[in-house]
């Protein structure tokens, strides 16, 4: 497994020469962190004083700074290690060590009330073994810690509270209203955008419509001229066929000779070689070859095809 992967307190109990020594390190540690009035310096020297007898070979700022991000995972995972290596005496004396640190000044803030409850939690010891160990290393019970969520609490520790309440209340319906005037500001101005926005786009889809439309009608006059140009060259190829068969000598008086003479083959020609001489006239001549020409040299190309295709089929059919 690559050590990018566990949690700075797995890396510390992989360090560790005493996994044992760091879980009960991290637990102190957590109750140090939340002692009232004590500095960060008491802490570490308290915290020094307590683990000088562990074997843990690392040092204590780590421990001190997992405890202040309130790792609950890691303060688990070090109950964990205590369930599973230590005796049920064991667990006791982490928990007379945390009620130690927890009162040294003689106070137990709220924080810690929860804090030793949740510890015990963890480490098997029972609320009445608690409040014992509780009554015996302080001299007074383990009192039911007071609930900040209720209003006698505030009433007690704060003066101020209704006042600061009164005061949050009114702040929080100021933002309230403004909050309210922003979204409709924000609303009618999302309207107004939306009404711009279709107008733009009925616009532009006009616009679109008109250009399709002109689009249209500029392809249709080119289909028509390209047609008419057609007709044209079609008319004026077929006055030259009819010039050209007027001023050529008259054909063979046999069908079967003319057709014979379309394909350059001489009476008596194999059906063979008719399709041969077909095939040969036909790639040379057919109109695709002349698609880059003038349109009057397409037609004449189709004419002269055309001529061809019907001397090949007479003569197929005459060899049948």
């Amino acid at each position: 497994m690559s050590i990018a992967r566990f949690s700075p307190f797995e890396l510390l109990l992989l360090k560790s020469r005493s996994q044992v020594d760091t879980a009960k390190l991290l637990l102190l540690a957590w109750v140090l962190v939340h002692r009232q009035h004590v500095s960060e310096g008491q802490r570490r020297r308290r915290l020094a004083q307590v683990s000088v007898h562990f074997r843990h070979g690392h040092e204590l700022a780590p421990i001190i700074h997992i405890a202040q991000q309130q790792d609950l995972k890691a303060i688990q995972l070090a109950a964990e290690v205590l369930r599973k290596e230590c005796s049920k005496e064991h667990s006791l004396g982490v928990m007379h060590q945390a009620i130690t640190v927890a009162t040294d000044s003689g106070e137990l803030s709220l924080a810690n009330h929860y804090i030793l409850r949740f510890l015990a939690d963890l480490l098997n010891v029972e609320p009445l073994t608690l409040n014992t160990l509780f009554q015996e290393l302080t001299g007074s019970p383990l009192a039911t810690p007071e609930d900040p969520s209720r209003d006698a609490y505030w009433r007690i520790h704060d003066a101020d509270y209704y006042a600061q309440k009164a005061r949050e209340a009114e702040a929080a319906q100021q933002q309230a209203r403004e909050a309210q005037e922003k979204a409709e500001r924000q609303e009618k101005k999302r309207q107004q955008e939306e009404a711009e926005r279709a107008h733009s786009k009925a616009q532009a889809e006009a616009e679109r419509e008109r250009n399709r439309q002109q689009e249209h009608a500029r392809r249709q006059e080119q289909r028509e001229h390209k047609k008419r140009q057609q007709r044209e060259s079609q008319q004026e190829g077929a006055k030259q066929r009819s010039s050209y068969q007027r001023a050529s000598s008259p054909p063979p008086p046999d069908r079967t000779a003319r057709a014979l003479a379309v394909l350059g083959l001489m009476p008596g020609a194999s059906q063979v070689e008719v399709r041969k001489a077909y095939r040969r006239m036909a790639q040379l001549h057919h109109p695709d070859r002349f698609y880059t020409e003038s349109e009057h040299q397409i037609a004449l190309a189709s004419a002269r095809f055309q001529r061809i295709k019907s001397a090949y089929d007479y003569l197929m059919h005459t060899y049948r």
